[in-house]
């Protein structure tokens, strides 16, 4: 059913685009009011009809019918213009004269300023990712597709999961936020993704280094900011059609998007299906503690998954105010491979083999479900921002019922339930007196109520109330030196529920007798924390060169599995245990920005120097429960350095060369595991590329081609139970093109992308399946299509 629903979307989309099709023209020219010299690059824009005026600012639209049409003409440094035409017949000689835009000073500056010129003002490292490095790089999941981002990495499970790692640090000491609310799930868990459509999306901020001053508590190591897209033009009405195919897992996607407005009504509405199988490997066995898996033509079995994604919001705008109400809804369904989850491929009835489609036992499916608010009030001085939001995230692991120790056989498949919902609330005021400083107030609370269900316990039941208030100042010395600093009070109430096994378990009692119990794995529990955290910084802008320098103290409240868990996890086929008396994590972190660009090249360097005062993590001791091994939360103090290397250069008007390196050292100063490093610590990694920008052929229009190298060293800086993994070096080839389907509309683009090229067999150290020596994906094939309209 879904399946005919999009493809009825898409083929409805497409007849739409055909049967606009007529027999007219619009032919123009577009100069300036002034000197009546032609602009080239203007956008001029009505109701399905789109073009670009040339160089000698000509534009032609074709393929118009009769009827009366407004257009919408705007450039950069020119006042906008309309204009309206009545075609009955082909229109020539038409001139448009655009005026040059009059704003004073202070509306250059707190207007007109480039997203570019923005970023070099802040004193925070903060990487923009626009809709263009998306669609060029876009891989099965949205961290995958950010991986190129140097000091970006991913921890990944499968092939459509993953979540982010900045600088060697990842769960929830990185904070998601989409549309200005923190993205809420179980992202505890090492084999729990992320659950966002990545489609649709037009900009991300990514800030490397602590920013838990604006964002909360679980920013201390960075923020992926998923911005809301921007607002539709008057009188508008477009979208697009994605499709993707590709060969590995022989998946099928595809991604339907349509967005339009009135004068001040604007809507957007998205669904997005993919299927995939399982993914193959370049090996066919894997040997895990001294056990052969024997794999089926390469597939690695049972990780094949589909996801549906539907999401709509609806938008009010005027000269004052700005609101927009988005609702979204996650479905996902995804295997895990089978031989990860207690090893059952030894025991199972279950034929893995018998497709490589189906998804068998082990197995989640997730829910996500969001509703937020966004709305913006101008009044003078004051912007105004406030942030609503709700969150439902249901999550369902399923495992075969089997015994274990003193478990009898569970009645069901359903090993673990979490049901979450989490309430936010951000309201943020940014005051600008005069010419020298922007002030900013704000607060941010969330209320969490996470519940559990199944046979297989591994963290409590809990509520968590959070609640953060900051003041920052953003101080202009002169147009090139700027001054940012903050301080920020956060509360927080960890509320932990009581839980007792289904099954008994039999005690020895002093006196000889066995007593049969109801094992406490969990207990009632509040826990209150609180934390002041703040960051002083400086930016400055010479000619080319910016330099920045900020420092920085932030914070974590301990999460429920850190405090609270009491149980097995199959899924690292290890016992988990929680430290009800750990503190908040503390960090203090120095970072340094240089960059140099130009139209020629660029090159810059962003090192950063790091101390935890009590970093939280999982740390194996030498005891067992049932055979496995007893892992119990700790804390330690934590030194880090590293940082990124940059450059890139034109070398000629069609050939670009880029390279970039990240390097993160981490040693755990005190504790059990003293003079180690940490888990899940990347190794030193570079990037080269090269693009190619050829000029049209036939009916390709700049068609461009690309090459990556990922040339990735050893990690033998490892902490027990990790283990070393060896360096590597894969290819990834791509290239894109734009074709014009329909008439003189948006052209589409074509893009055909070649992973791993030589098929060879690495290992990524950040990978969840990394720990049962699992290799990456083997070679993909992958072609995608974003047809607009």
């Amino acid at each position: 059913m879904i399946k005919k629903l999009l493809i009825t979307w898409l083929f409805t989309s497409l007849c739409i685009q055909v049967s606009a099709q007529a027999e007219h023209t619009i032919k123009g020219m577009v100069v300036d009011a002034k000197t009546s010299k032609p602009i080239t690059g203007v956008n001029i824009i009505g109701k399905n009809l789109y073009a670009i005026s040339t160089d000698s600012g000509a534009f032609t639209i074709n393929n118009v019918p009769k009827g009366t049409y407004r257009f919408e003409i705007t450039h950069i440094g020119y006042a906008e213009e309309h204009f309206t035409v009545e075609v009955q017949e082909d229109v020539e000689n038409l001139v448009v004269r655009l005026k040059e835009s009059i704003t004073n000073l202070d509306g250059v500056e707190l207007l007109g300023k480039t997203e570019k010129r923005k970023a070099q003002e802040l004193s925070t490292i903060t990487v923009g990712v626009d809709q263009e490095f998306l669609e060029k790089n876009r891989e099965n999941s949205l961290m995958q597709t950010l991986k190129k981002i140097p000091g970006v990495s991913t921890i990944t499970i499968g092939s459509g999961q993953s979540k982010p790692v900045i600088r060697g640090l990842g769960f929830n000491r990185v904070s998601v936020v989409q549309n200005g609310i923190k993205h809420e799930a179980q992202q505890w868990g090492n084999d729990h993704g992320l659950e966002i459509d990545q489609y649709g999306i037009d900009n991300i901020q990514i800030i490397k280094g602590p920013a838990s001053l604006v964002y909360g508590s679980d920013a201390i190591a960075g923020v992926v900011d998923i911005q809301p897209s921007k607002v539709p033009l008057p009188n508008s009405f477009g979208g697009e059609v994605n499709l993707l195919g590709e060969t590995n897992n022989d998946l099928f996607g595809v991604s339907a998007g349509v967005q339009g407005r009135k004068e001040k009504w604007f809507y957007r509405g998205r669904l997005t299906y993919r299927d995939y199988a399982d993914y193959k490997v370049p090996t066919d066995r894997i040997n895990y503690e001294n056990y052969i898996f024997e794999l089926h033509e390469n597939n690695l079995r049972n990780t094949a998954g589909e996801e549906f994604n539907a999401s709509f919001s609806l938008g009010f705008v005027t000269e004052n105010i700005k609101s927009e109400t988005f609702f979204s809804n996650v479905n996902a369904k995804n295997g895990f491979f089978a031989n990860a989850h207690g090893l059952e491929v030894r025991s199972s009835s279950i034929d893995y083999d018998s497709s490589n489609r189906d998804v068998d036992l082990p197995y989640h499916s997730v829910n996500h479900f969001k509703v937020t608010n966004n709305t913006t009030f101008y009044l003078g001085p004051h912007t105004l921002e406030l942030d609503l939001g709700y969150q439902n995230n249901q999550r369902d692991e399923n495992s075969e019922p089997v015994p274990h120790g003193y478990m009898p056989t569970p009645p069901n498949s359903r090993e673990r339930i979490f049901t979450k919902n989490t309430y936010s609330l951000n309201l943020k005021d940014t005051y600008s007196p005069n010419n020298g400083h922007d002030f900013v107030f704000g607060i941010n609370t969330e209320l969490q109520n996470n519940n559990i269900g199944g046979w297989g316990f591994l963290i409590p039941a809990y509520n968590r109330y959070s609640a953060g208030a900051f003041i920052y100042d953003h101080f202009k010395i002169n147009e090139n030196f700027h001054l940012q600093g903050g301080l920020r009070y956060d509360a927080g109430l960890m509320e932990t529920k009581s839980h007792f096994d289904w099954f008994q378990t039999p005690i020895n009692n002093p006196d000889g007798s066995t007593s049969y119990v109801y094992l406490q794995r969990s207990q009632n529990k509040s826990l209150e924390f609180g934390n002041l955290s703040g960051s002083l910084g400086l930016s400055y802008i010479h000619q080319n060169t910016t330099f920045k320098i900020n420092l920085g103290k932030s914070f974590r409240m301990p999460l429920a599995n850190e405090l609270a868990s009491d149980g097995v996890n199959y899924h690292m086929y290890r016992y988990e245990r929680g430290n009800i008396d750990l503190d908040p994590e503390q960090s203090y972190q120095l970072d340094v920005d240089i960059d140099h660009s130009t139209s020629k090249f660029n090159i810059g360097i962003s090192p950063f120097v790091n101390f935890f005062e009590n970093f939280i993590y999982l740390n194996p001791t030498s005891s067992y429960y049932e055979t496995l091994q007893i892992y119990e939360y700790t804390q330690s103090k934590v030194f880090r350095f590293g940082g990124e290397a940059r450059a890139g250069v034109n070398v000629t008007t069609a050939l670009r060369l880029d390279a970039s390196a990240e390097y993160v050292y981490s040693r755990q100063t005190s504790g059990p595991k003293k003079d180690f490093t940490i888990p899940f610590s990347p190794p030193l990694s570079g990037l080269f590329s090269a693009s190619y920008q050829f000029k049209d052929i036939a009916f390709m229009q700049s068609p461009q081609l690309t090459a990556d190298l990922r040339i990735t060293a050893a990690q033998n800086d490892i902490v027990p139970p990790e283990e070393v993994t060896d360096g590597y070096q894969a290819l990834n080839i791509s290239a894109n093109t734009k074709i014009q389907l329909f008439g003189n509309g948006k052209p589409a683009q074509l893009r055909i992308k070649l992973n791993n090229v030589f098929n060879t067999e690495y290992y990524d150290h950040t990978s969840f399946y990394r720990l049962i020596d699992v290799p990456e994906p083997g070679r993909n094939l992958s072609i995608s299509m974003t047809v607009p309209f």
